[in-house]
Formats: structure tokens, sequence, C-alpha cells
């Protein structure tokens, strides 16, 4: 049972990679398709089978060995070229009286043009079983070992054309061929071919063409494979968008060291006297600032207010400044002079009371600058 889970298992991962993979393919914009290209190559024929040379005795009476070895070039996927040696041997027939069969030997040169059908009126494709083909060449044929149709003359046979050494004949030729694909470089080869002779090539005269048939059979071999694949092309994936910037944390303020300073009994009570001391100096000279400051109006804050309640005429008596008794209400202290003090309203008593911080609080001025309370 474990044994079928871990082998289901291992087919969904497998399903599921291969899925993630032709996801990712289908996602990728083709720019140039994959493509397979042709590509120029040698090959190599070895072929064996029969020939057949047309005359008057029976067909299976002219069947002789044949063979051929070619090498070629192919230029493209349709056309290619090839150069190649065949022969072996040849036979013809005897009859009228007396009747025999007699063969001899030939060793012929080709040149051949061969044109792929299925790559001509099919687009091209390598991995294609079934390759048809033709062709169409000329040649040399050279005929020698003769001597069974000599011999045959000499008994009385009447041949026309009868040779003795050998005999060389210009040969036109054609065929058709298959190619069976077996891998990249070697393929099954099926091959038909007619060969038109002079009409002296058996010896007898018959007034027109000899003519001489071969079936092949062997095998093709590349010097190449004769293709190459190009992987298809495609567009640049465009660029992810460049992810937001997470906001920075502001930076925490670093909490505040207590600092702990350690002094011993008798630093400590000097810092403390010398820190008593500093306080009361400091709030002796505010005292005297502010009594400085306030002590600088035109008029004495005690005569405003008197005058503010009418309590005195309009004419100031004058004193003497060395006099023990100030009378304030009859001498200005700004100018130090016995003056003559004129009466001011009660706005304008208010106003000045205000801007020194004087405060009137049933009918008491509260002097800030001093702890002295004036009745009036």
């Amino acid at each position: 049972m474990k044994k079928y889970f871990l082998v289901i298992l291992s087919a969904a991962l497998m399903l599921n990679v291969s899925n993630l993979f032709a996801q990712e393919q289908q996602e990728l914009k083709i720019k140039e398709p994959g493509r397979t290209e042709f590509e120029k190559h040698w090959f190599m024929q070895i072929q064996g089978g029969a020939a057949h040379t047309i005359g008057e005795a029976k067909f299976d009476k002219l069947i002789s060995p044949a063979a051929a070895l070619n090498f070629g070039y192919q230029f493209s996927p349709a056309f290619a070229l090839r150069f190649g040696a065949s022969g072996w041997q040849a036979k013809g027939g005897w009859v009228v009286n007396p009747k025999a069969d007699y063969k001899y030997k030939y060793i012929q040169g080709n040149v051949d043009a061969m044109l792929s059908l299925s790559n001509l009126f099919c687009k091209f494709n390598p991995e294609r079983v079934l390759d048809f083909y033709g062709f169409l060449g000329i040649g040399l044929n050279h005929a020698f070992d003769n001597d069974e149709a000599i011999a045959l003359a000499s008994q009385g046979a009447e041949m026309q054309y009868l040779w003795n050494d050998s005999k060389n004949s210009i040969v036109a030729r054609g065929g058709l061929g298959l190619n069976i694909r077996l891998s990249d470089r070697v393929g099954l080869n099926i091959e038909g071919n007619a060969n038109t002779l002079s009409d002296k090539f058996n010896s007898k005269k018959a007034g027109n063409t000899d003519w001489q048939f071969n079936a092949l059979v062997g095998l093709t071999i590349k010097f190449g494979k004769g293709y190459k694949k190009i992987a298809p092309v495609y567009y640049e994936p465009e660029p992810a968008p460049a992810p937001k910037p997470e906001p920075k944390p502001e930076p925490k303020p670093e909490p505040k060291k207590d600092v702990f300073i350690t002094f011993d009994e008798a630093e400590f009570e000097r810092l403390n006297s010398k820190i008593s001391h500093n306080e009361e100096m400091a709030r002796t000279q505010s005292r005297r600032e502010i009594y400085r400051d306030y002590k600088k109006p035109e008029e004495d804050a005690i005569a405003i207010a008197r005058r503010a309640n009418n309590n005195f005429s309009s004419t100031t008596p004058t004193v003497n400044p060395k006099d023990n008794r100030r009378d304030i209400d009859r001498y200005k202290l700004s100018t130090k002079k016995e003056e003559k003090i004129e009466p001011w309203t009660k706005d304008q008593v208010e106003d000045l009371l205000k801007k020194h911080n004087i405060v009137l609080e049933n009918n008491v001025v509260i002097l800030f600058f001093t702890n002295n309370i004036y009745n009036f």
C-alpha cells in the first residue's frame, strides 16, 4: 500500500512540474518561432540487385546480378548531384539455331541529377520516414568479356554487331527511388533505373537502342546530420514593477539617562550652601530690579491714587526736598524738583496702574514689587 502511495505522489509531482513549465512557456511571447534549417552534406549509397537487358529470350533468362556505388552532395533539401559506378553482368539470348543464352560483363560510370519529390512538393522535414526521389543522368558504359557470344557466333549464329575485346557506349539514364529513414544518418534505399545504350551492346542488330533495367536495394549513409534545429526566440519579459519602498520607521528618541553624581558629605554641604547663597542673591537682585523699574513712573503710585480720588487741588504746594517729611503728592520723584502736579482722570490712572501691575481691591493699592499695602 505504501508503494502505491509513493508512486501516485511521484506522478502528481511530475505532472505539477510539467504544468508549471508549460504555463511559463505560454506566458513568454514568441518573437521568432523555432524552426529546422537544412544543412548541406555528402552522402553515399551502396546498392545491389538485379539487371535485365531486353532481348528476344524469356524474361527470367535475361536477369543478371547488378551492383552500384554512388557518392553525392545534397545542395538543398530538394536537389543533389551524385557520381557513381555500376555494373556487373549482362545477358543476351539467341533464339535461332543454335539457341542459347550468353553473358558478358560491363562497368558503367554515371553522373545523376537528383530531385527529392517529397521535399519539392512538401516542406522540408528531416524526420520524414519516406522520401521519394527521381533522377536523370548520363554515363559511359564499358562492356568486356564477350567470350560466350563469340563462341556462339562460331557455331553459326549470325551476330552482326559482335564485338571481341570490349565495347563502349554512351548511356542516358533515369530512375525513381525511395529512402526509408532509419536514423538521422542512415536510410534504407530502394531504386529502379533504366539505361539506354548502343544497339551493339548485346552484339545483335535490332535497329533500335538496347535497354537495360536495374532493381537495386541498399543503404544511404549521410556524412552529417543534414539539418539543425533553432530554438524559438522570445521577447524579453517585461520587468516586474519595483516594489514600493517601505516607509522608514522614525528613529525612536533615545531614552534619557539619569545621571547620578555622588558627593561626600562635606562636598554636599559646600555645594548646598553655595546654591542657597546664589538663590538669595538672585532674589535680592530681582527685587532691586523690580523696585528700580517700578520707582521710575512719572509720579508716585500713592499720589496717583490720591489724585484719582480728587482728594487734592489742582495746585500742589512745594516742599523742601531736604525736609524729612516726604509729601509725595507734592514732589515729583523723576525730576527731584518741586513741581505743579496736574490731576489725572480715572481712566488714565487705571491704565498706568495696569501698566505697572498695580491692582486696586476695595480702595486698596497693592504694590507687587513690594510687600507694602497702602489704604486710601
